[in-house]
């Protein structure tokens, strides 16, 4: 019986939702887990029978993207956890995308098949060849409807571009290149060439000791292809122009709020380190996500965040504990609606939280199996320090640091938000933020 807990245990370890992605879109929406698999929803038509079932991800193809490895050299196993994966713009009826573990980058193509030819001359129906004595005439093979089927094929593989652990990609506008980033290096790769790529960032120091801070995630900007920016564990994130210089080490903009000296502690650099970045759809913003806050930093103004959202404020009486059981260094991304006007980031009890920045309202949401009932209707949810409890009110002692939302994502156009708790996939859409529009 315990290795069947031991067994189910593991089976439950490799379905956890790793990363969630968009398409371009918003028709198609992949996950990635900790199995290495990689799962794609398509968006349901809406149907004349049933006007409101549009919306509903039903699941289009599921594959496996990447294998446990083991490296000699190093005597390090290599997990097939899926890091990140994205979309490459659509070029034709295929679907193109990116995805990669710490160590390997993969080019995946998903194209569908609803024909088959009949009626060959050399072959029957079987598709052995035929005795040729006995072909008398010529016939033109014809197309038949056959069942829907999707096809997942690796088109191309790209390893061998980092010693350290892979943390981001990103595609890049030209639609040509893209990046990919570790702790200490950013490659730049062409999508067509597999075996080479351009160290575009290094800030590995001359001896180790003198390590200071690590990349912790990069992105380009989404119409220029010259500019990226990359974040670092101390908090900053330094604006690149590859027009500048092949090596782009000297960045052009460094983005960094100054620290208060009051609020120092043993815990501040843990605290500020930036776990995600994400241009907004516009260009003009970024927007960054620490343990405690989101940011919005305008790229024409360096010296300070133009906005700051306080995700679950309650917690900095807690940091020791959270110090402890690790959970400080849970990394939590974030994301913007279409629009750029509202902001969403994941927290613990698998909270969800919303920032509107036009009337600066926020608020907290839970993705529960309660809540995911169709057209149940997302209560908002309030977390209370101290003594003082209204009806509903979560308090901050009773928490659950296991359930945390580390990964969510906006449909690039609608009022759509897919978000990963744990091994579930949540999809809320329409009314999700009535509270705030």
């Amino acid at each position: 019986d315990r290795d069947r807990d031991t067994q189910r245990e593991r089976e439950r370890e490799t379905d956890i939702i790793s990363t969630v992605e968009f398409n371009h879109t918003g028709e198609l929406l992949a996950t990635g887990d900790k199995g290495g698999r990689v799962v794609i929803f398509q968006r349901e038509p809406e149907s004349k029978n049933a006007p409101h079932s549009q919306g509903e991800y039903d699941v289009y193809s599921t594959f496996q993207s990447h294998e446990p490895e083991f490296d000699y050299l190093k005597s390090l196993e290599i997990e097939e956890k899926i890091n990140k994966i994205k979309w490459l713009p659509q070029q034709n009826a295929a679907h193109s995308l990116l995805s990669t573990n710490d160590k390997t980058i993969k080019l995946w193509k998903i194209t569908e098949r609803d024909k088959r030819p009949e009626g060959y001359n050399l072959k029957d129906e079987e598709g052995k060849l035929k005795d040729l004595s006995t072909v008398t005439s010529l016939q033109v093979p014809v197309l038949k409807p056959m069942d829907l089927m999707v096809e997942v094929s690796p088109r191309r593989i790209f390893a061998n571009g980092h010693t350290y652990h892979i943390n981001s990609i990103s595609v890049n506008s030209d639609c040509e290149t893209y990046m990919s980033a570790d702790d200490l290096r950013i490659n730049l790769w062409h999508l067509a060439i597999t075996d080479r790529s351009f160290n575009i960032v290094d800030i590995k120091p001359a001896n180790m000791e003198d390590l200071t801070e690590v990349i912790t995630a990069s992105e380009f900007h989404p119409h220029h292809c010259n500019l990226f920016v990359y974040s670092s564990s101390k908090g900053s994130l330094r604006l690149c122009d590859m027009r500048a210089a092949a090596l782009c080490d000297k960045h052009s903009k460094l983005f960094e709020e100054p620290e208060d000296p009051s609020n120092r502690s043993f815990f501040s650099e843990i605290i500020s380190s930036v776990s995600d970045v994400k241009f907004s759809h516009s260009g003009r913003y970024m927007l960054t996500r620490d343990y405690l806050t989101v940011k919005v930093w305008d790229l024409n103004m360096e010296a300070r965040p133009i906005e700051t959202y306080q995700v679950h404020d309650y917690l900095r009486s807690k940091l020791c504990s959270l110090y402890e059981n690790d959970c400080i260094f849970d990394k939590f991304e974030c994301a913007w609606n279409g629009s750029d006007s509202v902001i969403m980031t994941g927290a613990y009890n698998n909270f969800f939280r919303m920032f509107d920045r036009n009337t600066k309202r926020d608020v907290t949401l839970e993705a529960s199996r309660e809540s995911s009932k169709p057209r149940a209707v997302l209560k908002p949810r309030r977390v209370c320090v101290g003594g003082k409890r209204r009806r509903d009110d979560i308090s901050v002692d009773s928490l659950d640091f296991t359930k945390k939302i580390l990964h969510t994502a906006w449909h690039p156009a609608e009022n759509i938000i897919a978000i990963a708790a744990t091994n579930n996939l949540y999809i809320f859409q329409d009314k999700v933020n009535s509270e705030m529009h």
